[in-house]
C-alpha cells in the first residue's frame, strides 16, 4: 500500500513534464460496480493521467463492472484476449518459444521431492523466540483446559464456552483484543482426499521453489503428506473459478473437460454459482464429482490448486486480570443444510467442538491480536455496551477487566431467543448485578411473554 501511495503522488505531481512517459505502453483495467456514483474513478483517472505524460495506450482503458450480466468478467476476459494479442504482435517471444496455449498449466510453484524413508530428524520450522509473543507463523500450543455447551441441550444452537491454559506463552490481552487460530482438516476428509489423489499420507516430501517463491513458513521440511492436508491445504473451502480454470487443463475426459470448461468461462458463471456456491459445495467434493480428471491431477499442483487454510479470528471472552494465564472463547458451531445431502460444517468450529479435553491433553496452537474495539479508561466513565448472542464475548472481558479495576458503571444490553435456551453467563451477569457492578437489561426474541424485555 504505501508503494501504491508513493506511485500515485509522484505520478500527479504538477512539475513531471508533458512527455515524461512518451517511450511507455500501458494499459489499464479497472474493477468496479457501476451502481456507485464514481465508478472505476481510479482507473479512468489513472488512464487519463498516463495519456497526459505521453504514454501510449495499447488498448481503451477497460472497465470491469459487478452490474455486467456476466459480472466482472463479462469485461475482463474479453479484454485480456486483446491485450495478449497486442502484447504478442507489439513484442513476439524469441524463436523457439511460443506463448502457453489456454489448456496448458503454468509451471507450478514447487515441485514435490518424496522421500524413501521417513526422515529421522525433521528440519523443524525456525524455533520461536522465547521472549516474542506467539504469532501466525510461531502459535503457542494452548492446552485446552475446558469445552462446555453453554446452551441448552435441546436448542438448535451448539454454542460453547471453551476455556485455555496459556501459562508461560508470554500473551497479553485486553477487553476487545481477538484469538486467531488455525483449523485442522477432519480426518474423514483428509483420508478421502489422499485416497482421490493415491496419496499415502505417512509418506514425507520437500518442496523444491520453480520461481523462487519461498517454501510458507508453517510448512515444515520435510513434511508428511499427512501434515499439509491436515493442517495446510483448504480442502473444505468453497473453490473459485480459478480452480476450475486449473483444474480444466487436466482433463481428459469429454464430458468431464467440458463441464469444466464452462465453470471457467464468463458465460458458465450463473451454473457455477448453482453449481457451487450455492449449495456451498467443497473443493473435496468437486474432486470426487470429476474423478476422470481428478486421477490425472499432478502432485506438484496441489499448492497451486487449494489456498492455505486461514486462521479463523475470535472476541477473546475473558479478561486477565479476573482469569490469570487463562483465555476463553465463546464459538457458535455452525452447521447448516443446503440441497446438498451432507449438512455444511464450518471448519474451525466444528474442529473446536470435536475436541475433547476430558480424554486426554488437547492443544490448539493460537496466539493474540488487538481488535477494533477501545474502552473507557476513567473510573467514571460508564461504559454501555450492547452485546446479543455470541457477540456479548468481548463485553463480558471488558465487565471482568472493568470490575477488577474498581469501575462499577458498566451498562450491557444484552438479547437472544430465550431466556432458559441460550442466555449466555447469565448466573455471572446474576451475581455482578446483585454486587452492584452492572446494570443489565435484557430482551428474549422467542419467549411469548410481555415482558420480554426488562432489566436486572
Amino acid at each position: 500500500m504505501f508503494v501504491l501511495q508513493n506511485f500515485w503522488r509522484f505520478l500527479f505531481r504538477k512539475s513531471l513534464p508533458a512527455g515524461s512517459l512518451c517511450r511507455l505502453d500501458c494499459a489499464v483495467l479497472g474493477l468496479g460496480d457501476s451502481s456507485y456514483p464514481k465508478f472505476n474513478f481510479v482507473a479512468k483517472k489513472l488512464y487519463k493521467r498516463l495519456l497526459q505524460l505521453g504514454a501510449n495506450a495499447l488498448l481503451p482503458v477497460g472497465l470491469a463492472d459487478d452490474q455486467h450480466d456476466l459480472g466482472p468478467d463479462g469485461v475482463i476476459d474479453p479484454w485480456l484476449i486483446s491485450f495478449w494479442q497486442k502484447v504478442l504482435s507489439l513484442y513476439p517471444p524469441p524463436a523457439g518459444l511460443s506463448p502457453l496455449r489456454e489448456e496448458d498449466p503454468l509451471p507450478p510453484r514447487y515441485v514435490f521431492q518424496f522421500l524413501d524413508d521417513v526422515p529421522e530428524k525433521l528440519m523443524n520450522l525456525l524455533p520461536p523466540d522465547d521472549q516474542a509473543p506467539p504469532s501466525s507463523v510461531h502459535p503457542f500450543p494452548a492446552r485446552m483446559v475446558s469445552n462446555e455447551r453453554v446452551t441448552d441441550p435441546s436448542h438448535f444452537q451448539d454454542v460453547r464456552l471453551i476455556e485455555f491454559d496459556i501459562t508461560g506463552s508470554n500473551i497479553q490481552y485486553g477487553a476487545g483484543d481477538v484469538v486467531m487460530m488455525r483449523p485442522c482438516n477432519i480426518t474423514e476428509d483428509v483420508e478421502q482426499f489422499c485416497q482421490l489423489l493415491r496419496l499415502d499420507p505417512d509418506c514425507y516430501f520437500i518442496l523444491t521453489p520453480t520461481d523462487g517463491t519461498p517454501v510458507p513458513a508453517c510448512l515444515p521440511q520435510p513434511c508428511s503428506v499427512r501434515y499439509l492436508v491436515e493442517q495446510f491445504l483448504d480442502i473444505a473451502a468453497v473453490p473459485r473459478r480459478s480452480f476450475f480454470e486449473l483444474l480444466a487443463t487436466f482433463a481428459t475426459n469429454e464430458l468431464e473437460r467440458g463441464k469444466l470448461a464452462e465453470f471457467s468461462s464468463a458465460q458458465g458463471q450463473d451454473e457455477l454459482h448453482s453449481y457451487c456456491n450455492r449449495p456451498r459445495r467443497t473443493a473435496l467434493e468437486v474432486l470426487t464429482d470429476f474423478p476422470h480428471t481428478t486421477a490425472e491431477l499432478s502432485v506438484n499442483y496441489l499448492l497451486d490448486l487449494f489456498p492455505e487454510i486461514q486462521p479463523r479470528t475470535f472476541s477473546i471472552a475473558s479478561s486477565l486480570l479476573a482469569n490469570p494465564n487463562r483465555l476463553q472463547v465463546l464459538v457458535a458451531v455452525v452447521r447448516y443444510k443446503t440441497r446438498l445431502h451432507k449438512p455444511r460444517k464450518g471448519l474451525c468450529s466444528n474442529w473446536l467442538a470435536s475436541l475433547d479435553p476430558t480424554q486426554g491433553e488437547v492443544c490448539v496452537p493460537l496466539w493474540v491480536k488487538k481488535g477494533g474495539l477501545t474502552f473507557p479508561q476513567d473510573l467514571e466513565t460508564p461504559a454501555i455496551m450492547v452485546g446479543p448472542g455470541t457477540g456479548v464475548a468481548p463485553f463480558r472481558t471488558a465487565i471482568q477487566e472493568r470490575i477488577a479495576q474498581g469501575k462499577t458503571a458498566n451498562v450491557l444490553f444484552f438479547g437472544c431467543r430465550s431466556e432458559t435456551k441460550d442466555f449466555y453467563c447469565h448466573l455471572e451477569w446474576e451475581e455482578k448485578v446483585q454486587a452492584g457492578h452492572m446494570t443489565l437489561f435484557t430482551a428474549f426474541s422467542r419467549d411469548q411473554v410481555t415482558d420480554a424485555y426488562r432489566s436486572m
